[in-house]
């Protein structure tokens, strides 16, 4: 899209969509995604984090060969569409890439509970090309404590200070989205990178327990690091939180398998019976402001996570409205400059100096 601001955006979730949908033309519009080539062009997007997600609440040990066959799934996309995306690993790569029209797709693995407290694992998702871990999901693994579950190691044992410790060394960011705030804490106590979340939004604006509260926002502005504002309804405002919270026990109750088609389709008759409240752009650019007023403007990013959610703002439906966030902060005095560090640069600056 030229004179677009290029984004790289955090946090997609196509391939867990794809997995449980079945094969999508993603080629053209791909009806019923958030998600396809021609929609990324149309939004500016230049570098993509795919997430490489497993659900919790399944063995561990399957989780892992489930999170290795949502890798194979990624690399098989990417192989299909070798004119439009290519693999990344480093900020060199993604600018590389970009440079020569198609799209960086880079790897991120969402939920910890998929490495089965093995080492050999992360690395071994390491050497596949994930670049980044969440340290868990919606539950809790082993090692660290979840922000929507009840807390049991206070942040990260003994063997979750151990995981970051890797993370570090290996050079692969440490996700802090899905967290709890004393599992942001802890980790940034041991992590010598910069601070890093995928897909999160304020705390102060919405009190969900998902969002990075201030006291973590000014860690991440000393670590250098990046918040990456998600664009789902739940974290937004108070009236969209609350309506999520009885989703998630809608969607506990239904007795099919997460993201299955019947779990989608009785999942999609509640919400149609029960309309989620109102959000738009304006309450993104809120919690855009509020971490750059907080963190600096070289601490906030975009993490969408389009087809990881059912609902979305008004304004910002799929992946093609990207631009429509930026020209709402036009219009509250952001220049150009701030927007590309808003869209681009600041989280291709943390990659590199995490990842290479």
């Amino acid at each position: 899209m030229s004179g677009a601001i290029p984004v790289i955006d955090g946090h997609n979730d196509l391939p867990w969509r794809l997995r449980m949908r079945g094969p999508a033309d993603i080629a053209g519009h791909a009806a019923g995604l958030h998600t396809d080539l021609p929609r990324l062009r149309q939004g500016g997007v230049k570098a993509q984090f795919w997430s490489v997600y497993v659900p919790c609440g399944i063995p561990q040990s399957e989780a892992t060969v489930k999170v290795l066959e949502q890798i194979d799934l990624v690399h098989r996309l990417v192989d299909a569409h070798p004119g439009e995306l290519a693999l990344a690993t480093t900020a060199d790569e993604v600018e590389r890439i970009s440079e020569t029209g198609r799209i960086a797709s880079l790897l991120g693995a969402e939920g910890g509970h998929c490495i089965d407290d093995s080492l050999g694992v992360l690395r071994s998702l390491y050497r596949l090309g994930v670049r980044y871990l969440t340290l868990t999901h919606g539950k809790n693994t082993a090692w660290a404590d979840s922000a929507t579950d009840e807390p049991a190691v206070g942040g990260l044992s003994a063997f979750g200070v151990e995981v970051v410790r890797e993370l570090n060394r290996l050079g692969m960011m440490a996700d802090l989205s899905h967290v709890a705030p004393e599992t942001m804490h802890a980790a940034l106590d041991v992590s010598t990178a910069p601070a890093f979340f995928s897909h999160s939004s304020a705390r102060a604006l919405c009190d969900h327990p998902r969002n990075v509260p201030d006291d973590v926002l000014t860690r991440v502005r000393d670590t250098g690091g990046v918040v990456m504002v998600t664009f789902v309804p739940f974290f937004l405002n108070e009236t969209c939180r609350q309506w999520g919270d009885e989703l998630v026990r809608v969607e506990d109750a239904i007795p099919a398998e997460y993201g299955s088609q019947e779990f989608e389709r009785l999942q999609r008759d509640w919400i149609a019976a029960n309309p989620c409240p109102p959000s738009t752009v304006r309450d993104v650019a809120d919690h855009v402001e509020h971490v750059r007023d907080v963190a600096g403007i070289t601490a906030v990013g975009i993490g969408g996570d389009f087809d990881g959610t059912e609902v979305l703002p008004t304004g910002l439906h799929d992946v093609s409205t990207y631009q429509s966030l930026f020209e709402e902060l036009r219009t509250r005095g952001w220049s150009d400059a701030d927007l590309r560090r808003l869209g681009w640069e600041n989280t291709l600056r943390v990659l590199r100096d995490t990842c290479g």
